[in-house]
This record gives structure tokens, C-alpha cells and sequence, in this order.
């Protein structure tokens, strides 16, 4: 009898103030991939120092087009630091109303591309409704992340386009912690219960 890999896939992992990482200090990592070879997620919560998308386009050489040359709020959202993999790698999780052909599909709200066309796309004002860039993933080898959830690293949530998308940078853990109906100051930071 097989049974289904319980993939996490299109979900968000929360770290628990235990996490003795601090690059991970409350992360809000969105999963990408995930099967019995391993995982790869996207830090939505932690924004790259100096880095918004103005200075992406300007280090690429990419000239805004019509409309996003005036949107100052376009111009200025922050870059992220997706996480400590491949950390000159880009990738646009973003709203599946965008598709290129290396486009991958998550969930039916979410949709992730990883090509300098999806940046010129933005630049023209042709890219995605709504989206997030980020340089570098998170990733996990086999069994690594399974691992980590037993030992209580992690809170696995459901991914939704408000907290991903529309919630504030510094406001997403928090926010998807009371959306799981969970307040922070009550969480221990040693130990296992």
C-alpha cells in the first residue's frame, strides 16, 4: 500500500522563536517545491538592505516603460532576501494572471517565474496584478525539513494572497500567526512541549 507524500507545497512555514538561526528570526517562508527529494521556499518577510526594485532595474540596465516609469510605489518596493541558496538568483512569486515559459504553477493562486523577462515584463507594466521578488531561496534535502517540523522549528499555515501579497513586510509573521489564532507572546523560546 503507497501512501501520498504529505507535501507542503503553496504553504507558508513559520519560525518558532526557538530557531537558533538568525537569518531565519521570524521568517515567513512560502513553499515552493516540496517531495521526498527536498524543499525550496521563498522568504515574503525580509527585505534585502538597500535594495528596491529602482536599483534591480538600474543594476540590470532595464528602462521603466509608460506608467511604471511614474509609479513611485512600483519603483520602491523592496527587493528580498529570499534566503541563504543561490543568493544572486532571482525568483517572482507572483498571481498566476502572468505566465512565461518557465512559469511554474503552485496553487491555483500563486505562481512562481525565475527569468529576466518577468523583470522587463514588470518594467513595461505587463508583469503580474501582484508579486513579490526575491533574491536566494530556502532550501531543504531530503528529509531535512521534515526533521525540523518534528523538532518544532517550524508552524506550517495556509498561504493566502492578503498575507503574501497585501500584508506589510514586518506585520506578515505576526498576522499569520493570528490568523492561525496562536499570539506570539505566549510561544516559549526553549523546549519542546
Amino acid at each position: 500500500m503507497s501512501t501520498e507524500f504529505p507535501s507542503l507545497k503553496g504553504k507558508l512555514l513559520l519560525a518558532m522563536p526557538q530557531i537558533d538561526d538568525e537569518r531565519f528570526e521570524k521568517a515567513v517562508i512560502f513553499i515552493c517545491t516540496h517531495d521526498e527529494t527536498g524543499a525550496m521556499g521563498i522568504t515574503i518577510n525580509h527585505p534585502l538592505p538597500g535594495w528596491e526594485f529602482r536599483r534591480l532595474l538600474d543594476q540590470l540596465k532595464i528602462e521603466p516603460q509608460g506608467t511604471v516609469l511614474l509609479d513611485e510605489t512600483m519603483l520602491s518596493t523592496p527587493i528580498l532576501s529570499g534566503g541563504p541558496v543561490e543568493r544572486t538568483r532571482g525568483f517572482l512569486l507572483h498571481t498566476n494572471d502572468y505566465k512565461q515559459h518557465d512559469t511554474t504553477a503552485i496553487t491555483p493562486e500563486f505562481s512562481m517565474t525565475g527569468t529576466l523577462q518577468a523583470i522587463k515584463a514588470l518594467a513595461e507594466g505587463d508583469g503580474p496584478q501582484k508579486y513579490i521578488f526575491a533574491m536566494g531561496y530556502a532550501g531543504w534535502t531530503a528529509g531535512q525539513l521534515e526533521d525540523e517540523l518534528q523538532k518544532n522549528v517550524w508552524l506550517v499555515a495556509e498561504a493566502s494572497t492578503a498575507i503574501v501579497y497585501d500584508t506589510p513586510l514586518f506585520d506578515k509573521w505576526d498576522a499569520t500567526m493570528a490568523a492561525l489564532g496562536i499570539d506570539p507572546a505566549l510561544l516559549g523560546s526553549a523546549g519542546n512541549a
